[in-house]
């Protein structure tokens, strides 16, 4: 069955054609794995899979929004309502968008929205910032309010917090509103400046789904966040960005085994980051493995956010390829995907290593997206 034109879709549930597009990207994280909400550095990749969201402005304060990942589910409500999550699982995301942006004095007016995401759901690729994004740059153009980039991003981020309930770090927010197409972005967390960081050109980014179920709202992640708050507490430092390993060890009697772990890894990924960004410059891919290596033990064993269904992608990436891939967990965590780099040569070895190992350690499919480095939001209005 053909895919219906989103277009086409558009004018069909709504009755009349959209005035525009707003186009934003799902993302995937090299390094620097939950030091974003601790201000500190994070090198992630926009990817060329993306959440589009059509529009058209009404002429009440009626926001009706529908989705072509769920077909037959439409959300109406109105645009000063007090939050309420909704009858949709994906609709809560759009709510919690207008509400976020009323906190900082911005009502949107009445508007038809349609979402068409190729952004995978569920797999550590950050579907949700796409959608924040994408409809806060569709909401920004349509009632004029000024934003920034970084502004919009620090809106999704808001929404995500306070509303969605996910105590999501500002990464992903901002690698999709403002990624460069080519590049990779280090990002400083604390001052939330921007910097891309050109990737080898010989270079492929593979992302394995482990089709491992992941749930973030509500899990183990945002314990993960609590325990590095009580890491700062501890070490009396502002944010885990400004603390050293010297500092972490005079106060280790003061932590339990856990918070010291949390906050040993965030420490060692904030290095390994900075580290990365020297190297990509080298286009050395043993070096890469190496951090990236270094990162997978610390999210396995002090942040304790792998499975074993990750672990093997890993463990079977490395055994076809050696120290010419890179590899690691991305996301979230608690499952979700893998990202791998490799040579664009080496990635049919390393697929064929994947389909033949994968499903006898763990009894689960891989599927593989192929991803090249994507541009962040943009918005355009039809003639």
């Amino acid at each position: 069955m053909s895919r219906e034109d989103p277009q086409a879709a558009f004018t069909r549930l709504f009755g009349a054609a959209p005035e525009g597009v707003a186009t934003a990207p799902g993302r995937v994280n090299l390094i620097g794995e939950f030091t974003d909400y601790n201000e500190g550095f994070v090198l992630p990749v926009a990817l060329d899979k993306v959440c589009r969201i059509f529009w058209r402005c009404r002429e009440d304060t009626q926001i009706r929004v529908a989705s072509l990942q769920y077909p037959n589910q439409i959300d109406s409500f109105v645009n000063n309502a007090d939050y309420e999550h909704g009858p949709h699982v994906w609709s809560r995301y759009v709510r919690g968008v207008v509400a976020a942006a009323r906190v900082w004095q911005r009502t949107t007016k009445g508007i038809d929205l349609l979402i068409d995401s190729e952004v995978p759901e569920g797999k550590g690729l950050s579907s949700s910032a796409a959608l924040e994004v994408s409809l806060l740059g569709a909401l920004n153009a349509t009632n004029t309010w000024g934003l920034s980039l970084t502004d919009i991003a620090r809106l999704g981020q808001l929404a995500e917090n306070d509303f969605v309930g996910c105590q999501c770090g500002i990464m992903d927010q901002l690698v999709s509103a403002t990624a460069v197409a080519g590049h990779a972005l280090l990002i400083d967390c604390a001052s939330l400046e921007c910097t891309p960081v050109p990737l080898p050109e010989t270079w492929a980014i593979v992302v394995l789904d482990s089709n491992h179920p992941r749930q973030l709202v509500g899990s183990e992640y945002n314990q993960r966040r609590l325990d590095c708050e009580e890491a700062r507490d501890s070490l009396g430092v502002s944010s885990l960005r400004h603390a050293t390993r010297k500092i972490l060890s005079a106060h280790r009697a003061e932590l339990s085994d856990n918070v010291y772990r949390r906050a040993l890894h965030v420490i060692g990924e904030n290095e390994r980051v900075l580290t990365l960004v020297d190297v990509l410059k080298q286009g050395s891919l043993p070096l890469t493995q190496a951090l990236l290596a270094d990162g997978q033990q610390s999210l396995a064993e002090n942040f304790e956010v792998t499975v074993a269904a990750t672990e093997a992608l890993v463990v079977l990436a490395h055994e076809a390829l050696g120290n010419q891939v890179a590899a690691r967990q991305t996301g979230g965590g608690f499952g979700g995907a893998v990202v791998c780099l490799c040579d664009h040569r080496d990635i049919n070895t390393l697929l064929q290593a994947i389909d033949a190992g994968y499903p006898q350690r763990t009894g689960l499919h891989a599927d593989v997206i192929r991803c090249d480095p994507g541009a962040g939001l943009e918005v355009t209005w039809y003639d």
